[in-house]
C-alpha cells in the first residue's frame, strides 16, 4: 500500500471517529443515537459491507416515533449527497437498500417521498465520480449503476403498489385490465433492463462491499422474475382478446427482456437463471407474434370487386378501405396503394 493511501485511509478513519463524537454530543439523545447508528454504518472501510448489527440499529428507528423514521432518511441521504467517496455512497446505498427490503413500513414511506418535491431522479448520483484512485473510479461506476437500481426499486413499488417482498402476497388480475398489465410488466423489465447495465468491472466483486450489493440486487431480481411470470402467464390467458397495439407492446417487453439475459448470467454468475422463467417469456412472446401477424393480415386484406357485382371478401377489421386498395407499412408509415386486378369472365 503506498503512503498515500495510507494516509488516506488515516484520515478517513479520523474524520469517521471525530463525526460519531459530533452526533453523539447532540442533546436530543435520541435523534443523536440515530445519526450514530448512520454513520457507523457508513464509513470510509471498504472491506465489508455495514454488518447486520449496524443495519438492524439502524431499522430499528423506524419502530420509534414518527419523527425518528424521518430523521434517519435525512441522515443517510445527507451522508449520501455530501460524500466525495465511492466507498461511503455505496455503503449508503446498501442500507437504503435493506431499508427498502427489510425495514418497518414507516422508514419505506419515508423514503418512498423523499424528497417531498418528488422527482425521478431523487437520488441524484448520475455525475457521482470518486477519482482518488483507479480503484475509486471504477467503484464510482458502480455508484451510479447502484443509484439507478434503487430507483427502479422504488418505481416498481409505486407501479405495483405494494413492495417487493419474499413473503409478498400473490397478485389477483380478475380485475385488472390489459392496458393496467402491461404498464405493470414494462416498468417490471425496466428494472431488469437497468439491472443488466451492470458495469464492466466485474470483477470487483472480489470486495466483500461490491459482492454484498450484488447479492442484495439478485434477491430483488428474483423477487421481480416471479412478478414478471404472474403478469406474463395472465397476458397468454388473454392474448385471443389483445388488440394489436396491446400485442405489439406485450411482444415488444418479452424481446427487450430476453436481450437482457446473457449480461444477467454474466452479472449474476447464473444465480437465478431459471430456465422455465426464459421458456415461459420465449412461449409468450412467440404466441403473440403469430397472433399479431394474423390481425395485422386481415389489416392488408384485399378488397376486390368483380365483374356482376360478385365481391370477393369484405373488409374484415378494416371499414375504411375501398375496393382494391391495400394498406401496407411504407417507410413513412402506414399507406394506401390501388391494387389493379383483372378478374377473369366466365366462359
Amino acid at each position: 500500500m503506498s503512503l498515500r493511501k495510507t494516509l488516506t485511509n488515516l484520515l478517513h478513519t479520523f474524520n469517521d471517529k471525530t463525526a460519531v463524537i459530533a452526533a453523539s454530543l447532540s442533546l436530543k439523545r435520541r435523534v443523536s443515537s440515530v445519526r450514530v447508528h448512520v454513520l457507523r454504518a457508513t464509513t470510509h472501510r471498504l472491506a465489508a459491507p455495514p454488518s447486520e448489527s449496524q443495519i438492524a440499529a439502524v431499522l430499528s428507528a423506524g419502530r420509534s416515533s414518527y419523527l425518528l423514521p424521518r430523521t434517519c432518511i435525512e441522515a443517510i441521504m445527507d451522508r449520501l449527497h455530501r460524500t466525495q467517496s465511492a466507498t461511503v455512497a455505496l455503503k449508503c446505498l446498501f442500507t437504503l437498500h435493506n431499508i427498502v427490503s427489510e425495514g418497518p413500513l414507516t422508514l419505506k414511506d419515508n423514503l418512498s417521498h423523499y424528497p417531498s418535491r418528488g422527482g425521478h431522479n431523487a437520488l441524484n448520483l448520475a455525475t457521482f465520480r470518486d477519482d482518488t484512485d483507479v480503484q475509486s473510479l471504477e467503484l464510482s461506476s458502480w455508484v451510479r449503476w447502484y443509484a439507478n437500481v434503487l430507483e427502479h426499486v422504488l418505481t416498481v413499488s409505486r407501479v405495483l403498489g405494494y413492495y417487493l417482498t419474499n413473503n409478498g402476497a400473490e397478485r389477483k388480475f380478475s380485475g385488472v385490465s390489459s392496458v393496467e398489465l402491461l404498464c405493470e410488466i414494462r416498468g417490471l423489465v425496466d428494472f431488469v433492463e437497468q439491472v443488466s447495465h451492470a458495469p464492466e468491472s466485474l470483477h470487483l466483486q472480489r470486495i466483500d462491499l461490491v459482492y454484498g450489493v450484488v447479492r442484495l440486487v439478485c434477491d430483488d431480481y428474483g423477487r421481480v422474475q416471479r412478478e414478471i411470470s404472474l403478469r406474463v402467464e395472465e397476458s397468454e390467458r388473454r392474448v385471443g382478446d389483445l388488440g394489436v397495439d396491446e400485442l405489439r407492446e406485450l411482444v415488444r417487453c418479452l424481446k427487450r427482456l430476453e436481450e437482457c439475459r446473457e449480461r444477467l448470467v454474466v452479472l449474476f454468475v447464473n444465480r437465478k437463471k431459471n430456465d422455465s422463467f426464459w421458456d415461459l417469456i420465449g412461449r409468450v412472446k412467440n404466441e403473440g407474434v403469430v397472433v399479431m401477424e394474423e390481425m395485422e393480415g386481415k389489416w392488408l386484406t384485399v378488397v376486390v370487386k368483380g365483374r356482376n357485382d360478385l365481391t370477393e371478401s369484405t373488409r374484415f377489421t378494416n371499414p375504411f378501405l375501398e375496393p382494391g386498395e391495400i394498406l401496407y407499412s411504407g417507410p413513412t408509415g402506414w399507406r394506401v396503394a390501388t391494387c389493379q386486378l383483372t378478374v377473369p369472365s366466365l366462359g
